[in-house]
């Protein structure tokens, strides 16, 4: 009996081991739920939990990588990352999501939010966003996202203020024209 029971204990020590060596499969409704967490009550980003959140949405696209849903969570990730100005992390994120699924829906969006909010807003880079931009619209001609990137190029390196007065300008030359009809 004795060794009975010796016997398994051992078998259950090892089948334990075995099973904490195992990776926990992130399932969608765990990332739902960590998304659930991103923001507060406020709208405001719950910095404390969106680096967890993030690294639970990469976790999900290194186990399924063919998951059709996968790209969807690594822009997440990437948007995380750039709202919480991590400029690097972004940048190699969106460049995963461009090598690895670069005829997604998500990979003009990719480059918008890189050059946008990374390159121009963060690093004050405008060169490197003029570049992304320009990528978006050579390499996804077709994308809705076009005319932001070429809106994006005019209005590099210009304040707030100076875009504001673009745009005024531009919509009073449409009215003049409309009213000389």
């Amino acid at each position: 009996m004795k060794k009975t029971l010796k016997i398994m204990a051992v078998a259950l020590l090892a089948l334990g081991l075995f099973a904490c060596g195992e990776k926990h499969k992130i399932t969608v409704e765990e990332l739902r739920e960590a998304q659930s967490t991103l923001f507060n009550e406020n709208g405001r980003l719950n910095e404390k939990e969106a680096p967890g959140v993030a690294e639970k949405y990469l976790k999900y696209v290194d186990q399924n990588p063919n998951d059709t849903a996968a790209v969807k969570w690594l822009f997440h990730a990437m948007e995380i990352n750039v709202l919480l100005k991590e400029a690097d992390q972004s940048e190699k994120l969106c460049n995963q999501l461009l090598e690895q699924f670069p005829e997604s829906r998500w990979a003009p969006q990719a480059l918008l939010t890189l050059g946008s909010y990374v390159y121009n807003d963060q690093l004050n880079d405008t060169a490197k966003a003029h570049a992304t931009f320009q990528r978006l619209i050579d390499e996804y001609p077709e994308s809705d996202l076009v005319d932001d990137a070429q809106k994006s190029i005019e209005y590099l390196g210009l304040t707030p203020e100076e875009i504001m007065t673009l745009i005024m300008m531009s919509k009073m030359e449409v009215e003049e024209f409309d009213s000389d009809l």
